[in-house]
Order: structure tokens, then C-alpha cells, then sequence
């Protein structure tokens, strides 16, 4: 697979991204800015859930508790009046990272099906923790009384300006994930998937790579949770559903697990694909699941693999 096709793809994409402010001003769509958008946010998810899955071979079915529990500290935040977005975000990411650390010790001690078992039912439980706070809404939601405030340096009320917040986030994130997955922590994490045996004799301590990459993974669904809250102005429990962990999980494989961009390509696919199937019909699973399989089948590297490699060979 070429490197090269792979960052014409992302960069084509990314460009394209750019634009969509332009285009839904002129064609006075500002629906094309908010679907755009989500499937940013939707996109950082992903790119967390690859770094544990994808190169630390961890498949989490909770994932989408982390970013419940971002979009929740900065609704709670909204609804006690601290808007400021210089204490709810970095707030959002930590008290995540709580979370994932206090997640992480108890399942990284089990593997396989054990491990994504726990991983869901500790989702599930901040689920149902989220439905019980009547003093939040509980099953009802949060409507996010103010966007976070950032004074003078920024006005996220206006939605361009959050959508150019939103796609700086991205590229950060991506980044972020490549510097860390180049380094010696992402190369004994790789490892450590491949084959944690040998890597404990070396003397690698596995276990505290894994629970590093589980915390990291879930300050950065945190962080993706703090912006989906001023993206949809509401929170609610469902964000935290373990149907969303399945919607991120179907992110990363249709792009690409394993593969820097590739959840970024699986989150834009996949929100594009739902809008388009359910305006066809509203049993749209019943399209896009064969689609799913096919992918799998038929391109083991993903959306971004696929096209990467036929991209090099027209090249």
C-alpha cells in the first residue's frame, strides 16, 4: 500500500473538509455544516478507539461511556454557570481519564471476550447511571444552557467558528496519534499485540503500556464528548449507549483498523452512508450491513486501504 496514496486520499478529504463552510454559505445548507461537523467529533472517537484496538489490539465495547461522560462534565459545568471552555474542557478530558484509569485496572486483568464483556458492562453502567440523574435530566437529557466561553479569544456560539474548532481538533488528534504510534510507546504497544509473552520476557511491563493507551484513548473520547456537547447543545445517556461503542467500532473497521487515517475515512463513510440509507428507508441497517461485509471480505485494509491500493496501481 502506498504511503503516498494514502496521503493524497487524507489530504483530498481534509481539503474537502475546508470547503464546507463555503459551500453551505452558498448554497444556504447549513445542515451540510452541522452533518460535516459531527462526523468530525464522531472522527476523534474513532481515532482513540484505534489506538487501543487497532495497534494495542484491545477491543473495547464501552468506548462511548468516555465520551458521555466528556459531554456530561461540561453540561453539569453549564448547568452549576461555569461556561468558561478553559475549565470544561480540560475538566471533560480529566475526569475521563478518571474513569478510564478505574475502567482500565479492572479490565486489562481479563483478555478476549472477557475483556470486551467487562468493557460493556461498565459502559452500560454509566449508561444507566446517566438515566437515574434526575437531577439532570436523567432519561430526558441536558439541553447545554450555554456553549463554553472562551471570552475574547474565541466565539464558539457561532457555528463556523466551532466548526473550524471541530476541524483544528482533528487534525491535532491525527497528529497526535502519529507522533505517539511512531514512538517507543506505540512500538512496545504494537508488541505488546502481537505477542505479549515475548514481550514481558524482554521485561517490558505490559500492563502499564496498556493501561496508558486505555487512559490516553479515553481523555481523547473525553475531549471528542466536551465538543459533541456544544455541537449538539443537548446531552443525554444514549451518548453513552453501547450502541454507540458498536457505532465507533464499525467507524474503525470500515476505514481501517490499524491504520492512522483510516478511522477518520470510517467515521465520514459512515455518517454519509446513514444519512443517505435512512432518507431511503428507515430499515437502512438491513443496506448497510451486507455493505459492512463486503468491506471486510473483500478489503482487509479498509475503506483507505481499498482506495489507497487502487489508487497506486492506476498510478
Amino acid at each position: 500500500m502506498g504511503n503516498r496514496a494514502q496521503i493524497l486520499i487524507v489530504g483530498t478529504i481534509f481539503l474537502g473538509l475546508a470547503l464546507v463552510p463555503l459551500f453551505a454559505e452558498l448554497t444556504q445548507t447549513p445542515f451540510y455544516l452541522d452533518l460535516a461537523r459531527r462526523m468530525m467529533i464522531l472522527a476523534i472517537g474513532a481515532l482513540s478507539l484505534n489506538l487501543i484496538m487497532g495497534y494495542g489490539g484491545l477491543i473495547s465495547f464501552g468506548h462511548a461511556a468516555y465520551i458521555g461522560i466528556g459531554a456530561y462534565t461540561v453540561g453539569i459545568c453549564a448547568e452549576h454557570e461555569l461556561v468558561s471552555g478553559f475549565i470544561q474542557w480540560p475538566l471533560a478530558i480529566l475526569v475521563s481519564g478518571v474513569f478510564a484509569i478505574i475502567f482500565g485496572l479492572i479490565s486489562l486483568r481479563t483478555r478476549g471476550v472477557y475483556f470486551i464483556m467487562i468493557t460493556l458492562a461498565l459502559a452500560q453502567m454509566m449508561y444507566f447511571l446517566g438515566v437515574s440523574l434526575d437531577r439532570y435530566g436523567g432519561d430526558d437529557g441536558l439541553p447545554l444552557i450555554e456553549r463554553s466561553n472562551f471570552g475574547a479569544l474565541v466565539d464558539i456560539s457561532n457555528n463556523v467558528t466551532l466548526y473550524f474548532i471541530v476541524l483544528g481538533a482533528l487534525v491535532l488528534s491525527l497528529f497526535f496519534c502519529k507522533r505517539l504510534i511512531n514512538s517507543r510507546f506505540g512500538m512496545v504497544l504494537q508488541g505488546t499485540r502481537s505477542n505479549e509473552t515475548r514481550m514481558k520476557t524482554i521485561g517490558f511491563p505490559t500492563l502499564r503500556y496498556q493501561l496508558t493507551a486505555f487512559v490516553i484513548a479515553g481523555m481523547m473520547a473525553g475531549f471528542a464528548g466536551a465538543l459533541l456537547a456544544n455541537h449538539t447543545d443537548f446531552i443525554n445517556p444514549d451518548m453513552m449507549h453501547w450502541t454507540r461503542s458498536g457505532d465507533l467500532i464499525i467507524m474503525v473497521l470500515l476505514g481501517g483498523m490499524g491504520s492512522l487515517a483510516g478511522p477518520v475515512v470510517g467515521a465520514l463513510a459512515f455518517i454519509l452512508l446513514e444519512e443517505l440509507l435512512s432518507g431511503v428507508t428507515e430499515y437502512w441497517q438491513l443496506i448497510f450491513g451486507p455493505f459492512l461485509i463486503l468491506v471486510v471480505l473483500f478489503a482487509r485494509g479498509g475503506l483507505l486501504g481499498f482506495f489507497a491500493d487502487k489508487e497506486q496501481r492506476d498510478g
